[in-house]
Formats: structure tokens, C-alpha cells, sequence
């Protein structure tokens, strides 16, 4: 098995911050979704949650997944999750496109219904992407340092 990429500095200073069971089952997820489409670009926010945002360049507006960390939960969201098939009715939300699915166990990620739906929207963002793009496989912070 590949070795997953390393979690950023500047990500890592903040998700030390929450508790442990979050923090692994954060990296658990995120090694999945690396494991699923390493090339990937991995977007690093600190916003109102901090966020991993899973692209298929290094454009926000290409992402077909995002792991925002809240207090003490955190979700897996789909940037057009509203345009994904979703027999099973996994995804939750309200908004125009994000959709999300709630984080409390491996088993709520780590099964085959949420791998055809993360599959799907790699292969969507793929599919909607204006041009190629020339940067993969990399990780970009975007959080502005303590």
C-alpha cells in the first residue's frame, strides 16, 4: 500500500487542537479519498470550520469532495452533491448543490455505497472540468499562519 501524502503544517497545528478520536478518524477518511484518486489536490482552509477540500486541480470550483472539522464533528461533503445519484438517500443538506454525510464512525465512509458516491463525483468533477489542469497530486495551503 502507497504511504499516504503528510498532513501540511499549516493544517496540522489546527487539528492537533481537536480530540483524538476526531483527529483519526479525519486522517482515516482522508487516507481513503487518497487512496481512491491520488491525484488529487488537497485545498487547506481555516475558515468558519477547518477544511480539506479534495480537487481535481488546484481550483476550488473542480473539488468533488471536502472534509470540514468542526468542533466536535466533522462531515463529508460533495460540492454537487445535488447532481449525484443517491439511491440510498445518504446525503443530507439543503443548499442549492452541497450535500454532506455525517462523520461519527469508519463504517459511516468506509463501505461500498459511499465509495460508488465519492467515485461518482470524481468522475463528474472529471467530466465538468473546464480545461486540464497541470498541477496534481499536491497539497495547497490556503491558511494564513498563526
Amino acid at each position: 500500500m502507497k504511504k499516504s501524502r503528510p498532513v501540511h503544517p499549516d493544517f496540522q497545528c489546527w487539528l492537533d487542537l481537536k480530540s483524538q478520536a476526531l483527529i483519526d478518524l479525519f486522517l482515516d477518511l482522508r487516507t481513503y479519498i487518497l487512496e481512491l484518486y491520488p491525484e488529487s489536490n488537497e485545498l487547506l482552509y481555516h475558515t468558519h470550520a477547518l477544511t480539506a477540500v479534495f480537487s481535481i486541480s488546484d481550483k476550488l470550483s473542480n473539488a468533488f469532495c471536502m472534509l470540514p472539522i468542526y468542533t466536535n464533528h466533522f462531515n463529508l461533503g460533495f460540492h454537487k452533491g445535488t447532481l449525484l445519484k443517491d439511491p440510498e438517500h445518504l446525503l443530507k443538506g439543503t443548499g442549492k448543490l452541497i450535500r454532506h454525510i455525517e462523520v461519527k464512525k469508519i463504517a459511516d465512509y468506509r463501505n461500498p455505497k459511499v465509495k460508488a458516491l465519492l467515485q461518482e463525483a470524481i468522475e463528474f468533477a472529471i467530466a465538468d472540468m473546464d480545461k486540464p489542469t497541470k498541477i496534481t497530486g499536491e497539497t495547497l495551503s490556503k491558511i494564513k499562519k498563526k
